[in-house]
């Protein structure tokens, strides 16, 4: 008896689980085409809605293996950049690497790497 209760609260909770993972999923492609789309209040609207705070998810969002900012370079998604690397710490915009990134990967004239010099040095 005691087996059979386990085993349905594992079944039970393996189904809680499910949605949320497939909802986290969801909200982080929105997020990236969001980003990619250059809509900044989209962005806003949907951290929002969510109650998240981009400083707290920042780590955990990759956008085809590239973490937001860098994601926003590629698309040249300005202002959606200028919103992200405000939302994040200036010590963790400077150490992010993203500079580099832009500069080895073609991107050295992409004006959003003023904002992030800008928030690096605060």
């Amino acid at each position: 008896m005691k087996f059979k209760f386990v085993a349905l609260i594992a079944i039970a909770a393996a189904q809680f689980v499910a949605p949320t993972a497939s909802a986290n999923d969801q909200m982080v492609q929105s997020i990236c085409a969001y980003v990619a789309d250059d809509n900044k209040n989209n962005l806003r609207k949907a951290l929002s809605d969510n109650r998240l705070r981009l400083k707290n998810v920042y780590d955990g969002i990759t956008c085809d293996g590239l973490p937001l900012v860098r994601h926003a370079i590629k698309h040249n998604a300005a202002d959606t950049a200028e919103f992200i690397i405000k939302q994040l710490p200036g010590s963790q915009v400077a150490a992010s690497g993203d500079l580099e990134w832009a500069a080895s990967n073609g991107f050295a004239a992409s004006p959003i790497l003023d904002a992030i010099k800008a928030r690096s040095a605060s």
